[in-house]
């Protein structure tokens, strides 16, 4: 026998489309599943339709939350008049876990790559931008990535924020820290430069 059974294929090919999973770990996770006891099976089944039930976007800042609003924008010890623009929910648990950050976030859901046919229009443009002036923001932090489309989404932005009278700032970019310099590339020490604050004496 040369091929699996149908079902098997589907399941493995369907698995192979999951990002980072090639067709060798998506016959693993088949074969897994294959072997789960009945209650270990039901539950994965369970959870996944919950998942689908239950999550959904923020109303407010578009992070993935259970109810209309996630637990940020309805935390009262956030500082509500900072935001934080990124592109997608993944960037917000990512900073969460710096500990330092204590405003809260607009997630963009994308970048503008017009490549991939993805404009202003097909982001959270418009809705960050009634939420500055709804919402009397002092300040939006852009926290967009360091590829060009993450340097192209936040000049624009910078353009349609600043006649809204609100500080933009920009997250700083640069040498990591606990890092050599002879290991850091050309563009990380050019931003490391450019991003070079006072020594507090």
């Amino acid at each position: 026998m040369s091929k699996y059974p149908k079902t098997m294929e589907d399941l493995i090919r369907f698995f192979a489309r999951f990002p980072g999973v090639g067709p060798r770990s998506a016959e693993r996770m088949a074969f897994y599943l294959l072997n789960c006891a009945g209650e270990e099976a039901k539950r994965l089944t369970e959870l996944i339709e919950k998942f689908r039930q239950t999550i959904r976007y923020c109303e407010s800042c578009f992070n993935l939350s259970e109810h209309s609003q996630c637990e940020i924008c309805t935390d009262p010890m956030r500082d509500h008049k900072i935001i934080c623009v990124v592109e997608s929910p993944r960037d917000i648990i990512a900073i969460e876990r710096g500990g330092s950050y204590r405003g809260v976030y607009h997630v963009l859901l994308g970048n503008i790559s017009p490549l991939d046919g993805i404009g202003p229009k097909d982001l959270k443009i418009q809705e960050l931008l009634g939420r500055i002036k709804r919402e009397e923001i002092s300040e939006a932090i852009l926290a967009t990535g360091s590829d060009t489309e993450g340097e192209t989404t936040a000049l624009y932005l910078v353009r349609l924020l600043k006649p809204l009278q609100v500080a933009i700032t920009r997250i700083a970019y640069g040498v990591a820290v606990g890092a050599n310099l002879e290991f850091a590339d050309r563009a990380s020490l050019s931003r490391a430069f450019e991003a070079r604050q006072p020594v507090q004496q």
